[in-house]
C-alpha cells in the first residue's frame, strides 16, 4: 500500500490553547506559537491538527450543504435569494476580480440588529436559513459555536508568539467577532480559459482567520500562492484537519509580518465539491493597527494606517456581486 502524499503546507498542533486540553504547559504552547509564527510567516496557510471538533459533526455539515445545493427545489432556493449580503446567491452573482465566480453560495453573518445604524445597511436583518434540510440550521448553529471556540483559541496562539504575555493581544479585539460563515458549491468547470471566470477567482480573505472545511476526496481544487508569486500549490484537504489562512486584518496587525497570502479554487473534477469556510473576523467596530512589537520586529516604522474593520468590510462587500460597483475582491471564498 503506497504511504499519502507528504502535505504540501505546515501541520499546527492547536490542543495546548484549547480550553479542554491536558497538554497546556509552557514548553507545548511555545512549541506551538513557534510553529503557528513560521507558518504564518512563510506561507500564511497551515493545516490545523487536535481541535477537537468531532468527525461526526464536520461530516453532516458537508453532507448538509450538498444537500442543499443538490437537492433543494428552486423555489426554496429563491425563498433564501440574497438580501444585502445574506443569504443564497446563484452561480455566476459572486465576481472577484470583475468576473464571474462559477459557484453558489450561501452566506451568515453575525447578526446586527442591535447595531445602530446597520439595519437599513447590506448587513443588516437577519440570516436567511435553508428550509431544505430541515435540520440544517440547528447543526449549522452548533458547528458555529464550536468554531468560535476555535478561533479563539487560535488568536491567542497567534498573539503568544509575540511573546506569552501578549497571549490576549489579539483577543481584545475578536471578542465580539463580525464572522462569517458560507456554504459554496462548485460544479465542475467546463472551460479552460481562465479568462472566462473560474470557480473562484484570486484573492485573500478580509479579516482575521479562516477555517475551511472542504470535501475530503477532492483534489487540486484550492490553490495557494507562493510566498515568491511564482508557483500555485494545492491545499488539498487531509483527515481530521481544517485548512486555515490569515486574512488582511493579521497583516496590518503585524505590520506586514505575517502577510495574507493570494489563493483561488479552480475545480475541474468529475463530482461537484461543496466547502463550508469560517471567517472568524474582528469586531464590526475594532480599530485595527500595526502592533508595538510587531513594528520593532520589522524595522520600526509602520506600514499600515489605521482602519476600522467594519468599514473595510464594508468597502469590499460593495462589490461582491454581479451588478455592484465593480471592486476587485470577492468575498473571501475557498
Amino acid at each position: 500500500m503506497s504511504s499519502p502524499p507528504t502535505p504540501t503546507l505546515p501541520i499546527i498542533d492547536i490542543s495546548p490553547f484549547l480550553p479542554t486540553t491536558s497538554n497546556s504547559t509552557p514548553a507545548s504552547k511555545s512549541t506551538s506559537a513557534q510553529a503557528l509564527h513560521t507558518a504564518c510567516h512563510t506561507h500564511g496557510f497551515f493545516y490545523l491538527i487536535n481541535h477537537n471538533i468531532p468527525p461526526t459533526l464536520t461530516t453532516s455539515i458537508l453532507s448538509l450543504a450538498r444537500h442543499f445545493f443538490l437537492h433543494s427545489t428552486p423555489t426554496s432556493k429563491a425563498h433564501i435569494a440574497r438580501r444585502g449580503a445574506r443569504g443564497w446567491q446563484h452561480i455566476g452573482e459572486n465576481v472577484t476580480k470583475g468576473l464571474r465566480d462559477m459557484h453558489e453560495a450561501v452566506d451568515f453573518y453575525r447578526e446586527v440588529d442591535d447595531m445602530d445604524g446597520m439595519e437599513d445597511g447590506p448587513l443588516g436583518g437577519q440570516n436567511l436559513w435553508p428550509e431544505e434540510p430541515p435540520e440544517l440550521k440547528e447543526v449549522f448553529k452548533r458547528y458555529l459555536e464550536e468554531l468560535l471556540g476555535l478561533g479563539e483559541a487560535v488568536v491567542r496562539a497567534m498573539g503568544y508568539a509575540f511573546g506569552s504575555e501578549n497571549e490576549e493581544i489579539f483577543l481584545r479585539d475578536t471578542r465580539e467577532s463580525f464572522w462569517v460563515l458560507r456554504m459554496i458549491g462548485y460544479p465542475p468547470l467546463q472551460s479552460t480559459n481562465l479568462d472566462e471566470g473560474i470557480s473562484c477567482g484570486e484573492h485573500t480573505d478580509y479579516g482575521c482567520t479562516t477555517f475551511l472545511l472542504a470535501d475530503p476526496d477532492v483534489k487540486g481544487a484550492l490553490q495557494v500562492l507562493s510566498r515568491d508569486g511564482g508557483t500555485w500549490i494545492d491545499a488539498d484537504p487531509i483527515p481530521e484537519a481544517f485548512v486555515v489562512n490569515i486574512g488582511d486584518m493579521i497583516e496590518r496587525w503585524t505590520n506586514g509580518l505575517w502577510p495574507s497570502t493570494r489563493h483561488r479554487v479552480i475545480h475541474r473534477g468529475s463530482g461537484y465539491r461543496v466547502s463550508v469556510p469560517f471567517f472568524y473576523e474582528p469586531d464590526f467596530n475594532a480599530r485595527i493597527k500595526p502592533l508595538k512589537k510587531a513594528v520593532e520586529m520589522t524595522g520600526g516604522v509602520e506600514k499600515f494606517e489605521e482602519v476600522k474593520y467594519g468599514d473595510h468590510l464594508l468597502g469590499k462587500i460593495a462589490g461582491n456581486f454581479y451588478g455592484g460597483d465593480g471592486a476587485e475582491e470577492g468575498i473571501g471564498n475557498t
